[in-house]
Formats: C-alpha cells, sequence, structure tokens
C-alpha cells in the first residue's frame, strides 16, 4: 500500500526518484499516465493491468466512456526504475502535469501520484477545507 507525500527534484534529464519507501511496493517496472486533475498516476504493473482490464469493460457506445478510456490509456508509458530508484517522465505527461524542477510524491492506496508543489497545495487546502462535507458524503455512500 503507497502511503505518504514528499517532495522530490525531477533532474535536467526529467528522472525523478521515487522515495525509498515507496519503491519497494511498486517494484521495478510501472506504468505512468496521465490522471484527473493535472497529476500523474504511477501503477505497479500488476495494479495497472487490472486498471486496464476495468477499463476495457466500460461500455463504447457512451463518448465519455470512451475518452476517458483514451485520456488514460494514450498518456499511458511503460518505464522502468533505474538503480537509484529514478523513474523517467516523458515531456508530454511533464507539460501535462505542469512539472518543472520539484515534484510532490504522494501515495494512494494502490498508486502513486505526481503534482506539481503548486497545484498539489490547491487540492490539499481544498481538500483540508472541505474534509467534514467529504465525510459525511462519504457517510451517505457507506463508505465513512
Amino acid at each position: 500500500m503507497f502511503l505518504g507525500e514528499y517532495i522530490h527534484t525531477i533532474d535536467q534529464k526529467r528522472r525523478l526518484s521515487i522515495p525509498t519507501r515507496l519503491r519497494k511496493e511498486l517494484g521495478r517496472e510501472a506504468v505512468v499516465t496521465k490522471g484527473p486533475d493535472h497529476c500523474l498516476f504511477i501503477f505497479p504493473t500488476k495494479a495497472w493491468e487490472a486498471m486496464a482490464e476495468k477499463l476495457s469493460k466500460l461500455p463504447l457506445g457512451q463518448a465519455d466512456t470512451r475518452n476517458f478510456v483514451r485520456f488514460m490509456l494514450s498518456g499511458a508509458t511503460e518505464s522502468e526504475l533505474d538503480n537509484l530508484g529514478r523513474i523517467l517522465v516523458p515531456d508530454t505527461l511533464k507539460e501535462y502535469a505542469e512539472l518543472g524542477s520539484k515534484a510532490v510524491i504522494v501515495g494512494v492506496f494502490d498508486r502513486i501520484e505526481v503534482w506539481s508543489p503548486d497545484r498539489w497545495s490547491d487540492v490539499r487546502k481544498h481538500t483540508q477545507d472541505n474534509a467534514d462535507k467529504l465525510a459525511e458524503r462519504l457517510g451517505e455512500l457507506g463508505v465513512y
């Protein structure tokens, strides 16, 4: 399970160091793709295969689902962690997530999210400010 929040740099060769605590769970191979909210998702290969399987079962007759599948799969790239635990972030994904030389890496149960520091700060503040409402909504759904 991926947990925690970390700030790391992206070097000039577009390599992002994955925190040591997350590397063991991630393994040597991963898939990096676009996530909603202009962040990146990094999945271990097996978790990505499960996600891709779910996406493949969405109805093709609905434009929203077709577009979401395109969004997730067209941006996906397989990547290997190097010996120093770094992963290459392709230019298209770096641009999509508006990443500069720093990134916030967030463990979110079955995946890692990569955020620009400014965008993450906004999302975190909004979520914290609305935590009570979110808890109520999750309670209505039977989750919390």
